[in-house]
């Protein structure tokens, strides 16, 4: 059986099946193990994990009053739902449509990967950087989110497996603008903002390629040299003239915890700037959402069970609940199970409701086939285009269905 546990109850003997640790955040080769002694367990501790999961048939089992995997993953999307219930809505605000916004926003998106492409080849090479070309494409992402932010959302989810580094840069980018409009930050710091998420991890660049590209989860040693493009990152950033303050806060806090357990400073609640908290959770929502050549990307409305889990520690409370505004509970890309038996995938954000976003409906859960696609919009009655409910979400993979397919 799987129990979840605090890390004060890991024993030797017990056998982790999941460190429910988010993207590069412990240093050990596997995501499982046998605990073999103290040592281990100091190991893990340091690591900064705080809650992980045990396979009690394969190691030593724990007392009675822990929750199973399960209970514990039911008991999460509840604390969500009921968040979801009592948030305020979002002020209404006009806004172009998704179709018109999506073509402008691919443009977009495409043109800041290939900036952020060439500036970090730079970088690699040793040549002279010029950020001035990366500010304009930083505008144009965060006037494209203002407009409307689910078209941003959309070629985020719709990125390929190859250029992680690149375009995880311009979707932390878009991410960070669409979370800095709901904490309702002045247009001119949400410039200097997103200048920093689209520079937050140049320092990679001055990280062996072999540790950079590895297809694989990283040794300790190749860990700890990872951890240092934080620090390489700014000191290159910071030699620049012109860089907004406020820029540097993504590219120095990004990885730093609100327990203290993060990198390079080990920064605690306030401590961290607001930037920083946000940056933090972006970084990972989108990492972790992301495939890799060794690892599958979590489905986003997991992710966000699990990014909600972790503020317990790691995030603070408050900016996820802010975060979650931003996406939803079931963000872009999501495939959802509706109480009719119909599936779909979520296409766009209801500023009214954070359970009830539009729904492009294509399959059949029940009788496992694909229907014509219709789009639902979940906060309109039956009769109007709505009229249906998400009772949770699905893995892709499950069904067979390349959620890309349907997302243009």
């Amino acid at each position: 059986m799987i129990k979840k546990i605090p890390v004060n109850q890991l024993e030797p003997g017990m056998y982790v099946s999941d460190f429910n640790a988010g993207w590069l955040s412990h240093p050990f080769a596997f995501n499982s193990m046998l605990i073999e002694s103290e040592a281990n367990v100091a190991h893990v501790i340091a690591a900064g994990i705080r809650e992980l999961f045990i396979d009690t048939e394969k190691g030593r089992d724990v007392g009675d009053g822990v929750a199973t995997a399960m209970e514990a993953k039911q008991e999460t999307e509840s604390q969500v739902n009921r968040m979801a219930e009592s948030a305020r809505p979002l002020a209404p605000e006009p806004r172009v449509s998704l179709a018109e916004e999506m073509m402008r926003a691919r443009s977009t998106f495409s043109e800041a990967t290939r900036i952020i492409r060439n500036l970090m080849d730079d970088i690699r090479l040793g040549r002279q950087i010029e950020i001035a070309t990366t500010k304009p494409t930083v505008e144009k992402i965060a006037a494209s989110v203002m407009r409307n932010s689910n078209a941003m959302m959309t070629m985020r989810r719709l990125k390929s497996l190859d250029d992680y580094t690149f375009l995880h840069s311009v979707s932390v980018c878009a991410m960070l603008v669409s979370f800095a409009k709901v904490v309702d930050m002045e247009m001119s710091a949400i410039h200097d903002l997103a200048l920093g998420a689209m520079l937050h991890d140049v320092g990679k660049m001055r990280v062996a390629s072999a540790v950079l590209n590895k297809p694989a989860r990283l040794s300790e040693d190749e860990y700890r040299h990872m951890k240092s493009h934080v620090v390489l990152g700014s000191d290159l950033i910071r030699q620049l003239p012109g860089i907004p303050s406020l820029a540097m806060e993504p590219i120095e806090l990004h990885h730093e915890r609100f327990d203290g357990s993060g990198y390079p400073k080990g920064l605690k609640g306030m401590e961290i700037s607001p930037a920083g908290r946000m940056s933090s959770i972006v970084d990972v929502y989108d990492a972790i959402t992301s495939d890799r050549v060794y690892r599958k990307g979590m489905s986003p409305a997991a992710a966000v069970q699990k990014l909600f889990e972790w503020s317990k520690f790691h995030f603070d409370p408050e900016m996820m609940q802010l975060f979650l505004k931003s996406v939803g509970i079931y963000p872009i890309g999501s495939l959802v199970k509706l109480e009719s038996g119909r599936m779909g995938v979520v296409i766009e954000q209801s500023n009214s409701h954070l359970l009830t976003p539009v729904v492009r409906v294509m399959y059949d859960g029940k009788r496992q086939h694909y229907l014509v696609p219709e789009d639902v919009d979940l906060s309109r009655p039956l009769g109007s285009g709505g009229g249906d409910r998400i009772i949770g979400y699905e893995l892709p993979e499950k069904f067979g269905i390349d959620i890309s397919r349907f997302l243009l």
